[in-house]
């Protein structure tokens, strides 16, 4: 695999050496403020990593429909008018996009989905989640993820954060967010019932899990046409294998 990695930043290093360690092409790193190394090798990549800062979505997602790169896309907090560029470019390559490359974030996903569907009339339903105290946006992607999950058909208001009020709760679902230290990502989704509760969670114990699963997104996507792609799709394709 020949790759190109946007953003030098923690994630960006991690790609980089992991991708070096198994062997692969690491052609060069940058973002659209140092573009000459991706400028100079695109034409040589298999595929991009992208999981910097939403604002180079904007210059890599048509440099990759242009040069017939793929492309693999973890930056969160994205806009509506992003993913909607997203959708665009996988038109013309394959693209891989997700709030969360860790496998048991899509295994908690699909977890969330079936408790919800058996619960979600009697039960209340709460998200939570822990990052570090250097991640700026907040809810994280991943429990935005969670909750549409868990509210696929949007029956419930989506509360976020307790901020003071005097009302009782109505049918809604929260979601709280917390930030300290260097937590690389907690995420908790309960259920709770008037004389039981149920609670699924996941524990990121460091960044390289979700290295790995991009990496893995990636040797995927260098088998698939253009289209958009997801953790869900990859977990159907390597279950229908293992069948």
């Amino acid at each position: 695999m020949k790759a190109l990695i946007i953003g030098t930043g923690k994630m960006g290093q991690l790609i980089a050496k992991t991708l070096k360690d198994q062997g692969h092409d690491v052609l060069g790193m940058g973002d659209v403020l140092n573009p000459s190394e991706i400028m100079g090798n695109i034409d040589q990549a298999d595929v991009i990593f992208d999981f910097s800062h939403p604002d180079n979505l904007n210059w890599i997602a048509p440099l990759a429909a242009e040069h017939q790169v793929a492309l693999v896309e973890g930056t969160t907090a994205l806009s509506t008018d992003q993913k909607i560029l997203l959708s665009e470019t996988a038109k013309a390559v394959p693209v891989f996009f997700t709030a969360n490359y860790s496998l048991g974030i899509a295994v908690l996903k699909k977890l969330t989905s079936i408790a919800s569907k058996i619960l979600k009339d009697q039960w209340d339903i709460e998200i939570l989640e822990k990052h570090h105290n250097q991640k700026a946006d907040a809810p994280s992607g991943t429990a935005l993820m969670l909750l549409e999950a868990a509210d696929p058909d949007h029956e419930f208001d989506h509360v976020f954060g307790r901020n003071p009020q005097s009302k009782k709760r109505g049918k809604e679902i929260g979601v709280s967010a917390m930030r300290g230290g260097t937590i690389p990502g907690y995420h908790e989704v309960d259920f709770e019932g008037s004389e039981e509760s149920l609670s699924l969670s996941h524990n990121a114990n460091n960044r390289q899990i979700f290295v790995n699963g991009a990496i893995n997104a990636a040797n995927y996507l260098l088998n698939q046409k253009p289209g958009l792609y997801d953790m869900d799709q990859m977990v159907e394709s390597a279950l229908n294998k293992a069948v």
